[in-house]
């Protein structure tokens, strides 16, 4: 992943960056595996966790929605015959993967890999020229359908929200009126598009078309979504003593999780201006410190670790709380499920 270094985390436009795990001593170590223990890895992407993991001896059950992720790790999975299993699917399917007796722990490392962005064909970087696509699983709407057949408010609502875009309405405007006359269907189309309507100034440290690319990729991919229903399933498959470490990357993504550790601390409060309602028995308790980033060192060496957040918790005993999405003040984006159709 790729870390923006102005404003908000980004992800959509990094150049070749060799995959370097983020934060992998904190994962290891917040994460414990250890002989006879099962570890979830729910993005594989190049194995960098997975590979720390099964050296302590743990096994691992690892996922990656992309298709080209999973053959790639086939290689790693003959090296470590029987103690590995590598799964396409989405990790927010991962109680259906999880063994009968549990699992000891789940990592999760949220976003889009270095390797995909290098994909030009892929197409989530605007420096590298390609189609407008941006599908981690190669099926379903891209970010094609989206620019060229959105409602101008959903666009100007998804550039906001998922991208804090200030310039959201002027850009989503100058789409409108460009896709009428010709539709887009390449990255540099659309980020040269929004170069000429907000053009970079000396200062900006990051390009026009970063954010309305993150926004374009959280959107298509669901990702804030995925990573809600991912935290609940982790909730339901882990052991008593079990450990969820999970990476972010931007602050949408962290705040999902923050809230999730802070609602499954077994204090509720339905308003931070009001006393505590009631006491619940918690299902997390905090593991060190309640957010952990990267060092100094770290961040010179791997650019992706510059906005990389680790957060983790030990499950308890306590009965799975129901999944309500509610604690998480999601956005009622609209549903643009038949844009591909």
């Amino acid at each position: 992943m790729v870390a923006n270094p102005g404003g908000g985390s980004s992800d959509a436009d990094g150049g070749p960056v060799r995959h370097i795990p983020v934060l992998l001593t904190e994962v290891i170590e917040a994460l414990a595996p250890s002989s006879g223990k099962v570890i979830l890895d729910g993005t594989f992407g190049a194995g960098g966790y997975t590979s720390a993991i099964l050296a302590s001896g743990a096994d691992v059950i690892a996922l990656d929605r992309d298709p080209t992720a999973i053959a790639a790790g086939q290689a790693l999975v003959e090296k470590h015959s029987g103690h590995l299993t590598l799964i396409q699917s989405q990790f927010s399917q991962l109680a259906e993967h999880a063994p009968e007796g549990g699992l000891d722990g789940i990592v999760l490392d949220i976003g889009v890999s270095s390797m995909q962005i290098d994909e030009a064909e892929r197409g989530f970087s605007f420096q590298k020229n390609g189609p407008l696509d941006m599908r981690m699983s190669a099926s379903g709407v891209s970010a094609a359908d989206v620019v060229n057949h959105a409602k101008l408010a959903d666009l100007i609502r998804i550039f906001v929200y998922l991208g804090e875009e200030k310039q959201a309405p002027r850009i989503a405007h100058a789409i409108e009126k460009r896709r009428a006359e010709q539709p887009f269907e390449t990255t540099r189309d659309l980020a040269g598009l929004i170069e000429t309507v907000t053009p970079r100034k000396a200062k900006d440290k990051i390009h026009p078309a970063t954010r309305v690319f993150q926004a374009l990729r959280i959107f298509v991919n669901d990702e804030l979504g995925e990573l809600a229903a991912a935290l609940f399933a982790a909730e339901q498959v882990l052991k008593p003593g079990g450990r969820l470490v999970v990476v972010t990357f931007h602050s949408l993504e962290d705040r999902i999780v923050k809230k999730f550790f802070a609602d499954r601390s077994g204090r509720s409060t339905g308003s931070r201006h009001l006393p505590i309602v009631h006491e619940r028995a918690a299902t997390f308790d905090a593991i060190g410190k309640a957010m952990v980033s990267a060092s100094d060192g770290e961040a010179a060496v791997n650019p992706r670790a510059r906005s990389a957040k680790l957060r983790a918790g030990l499950r308890t005993g306590a009965p799975a709380e129901p999944a309500d999405l509610s604690i998480f003040e999601l956005p009622n984006l609209a549903t643009l499920g038949k844009l591909g159709g």
